[in-house]
């Protein structure tokens, strides 16, 4: 061995393994629940109740009368996008009741998803608008469900009065690759709009 020289290789600086937290929010009924179950490798902690007949006055089922239950304070999954990036899902609870729960759930957050359904495009604007205050990172996944319309997401930015660099996608909360594609849209979002803030203004 040659004097002050190791037979050991170096090996190349890896990057810490990360962990992400992404909040999963939007509308009732919109899809949440199972876009988080659709993509988690764990099996997904739930907190859905049966509605009843006391919440008929301040549940609006219009467009999703089939459905018997509804979040009351989170859903949360793990999944696992590569070696060095775990991502925690937190899904908000959709009725205006709960959400007060929303800050507690916010709270370091990277970034967000806001699930959007064209039958009910309004019950978009109170995540939308939550997280422009916030200043936080989101990016609206089109949930198709079967038999509604189908617009172009171009269409859906101009009806949301969204910014143009806000990302506009379509998905199927159902189907894990989907989900999949929407979480990594999210995450480029935000590492993008966090480079571009720490960059230093130009004299």
């Amino acid at each position: 061995m040659a004097f002050g020289r190791s037979e050991r290789r170096s090996r190349p600086a890896t990057a810490d393994p990360m962990t992400l937290k992404i909040l999963v929010a939007g509308g009732f009924g919109v899809g949440k629940t199972t876009l988080v179950g659709a993509v988690s490798e764990i099996k997904p902690l739930r907190t859905e109740e049966r509605l009843t007949e006391a919440g008929r006055p301040v549940d609006d089922l219009d467009g999703v009368t089939g459905k018997s239950t509804t979040t009351v304070a989170m859903d949360f999954g793990r999944i696992t996008l590569s070696e060095r990036l775990t991502l925690y899902l937190f899904g908000t609870p959709g009725q205006e009741r709960f959400w007060f729960l929303w800050d507690e759930l916010a709270l370091g957050a990277l970034g967000a998803v806001v699930l959007a359904d064209t039958r009910r495009l309004a019950d978009s604007f109170a995540a939308i608008d939550y997280f422009e205050r916030r200043g936080l990172p989101f990016t609206v996944a089109v949930n198709c469900f079967d038999g509604a319309d189908r617009y172009a997401v171009e269409t859906v930015q101009d009806a949301l009065d969204l910014d143009p660099e806000v990302p506009v996608m379509l998905c199927d909360a159902r189907h894990k690759d989907s989900a999949r594609d929407v979480l990594i849209a999210v995450v480029q979002h935000a590492m993008r709009l966090g480079a571009r803030r720490r960059e230093p203004a130009l004299p």
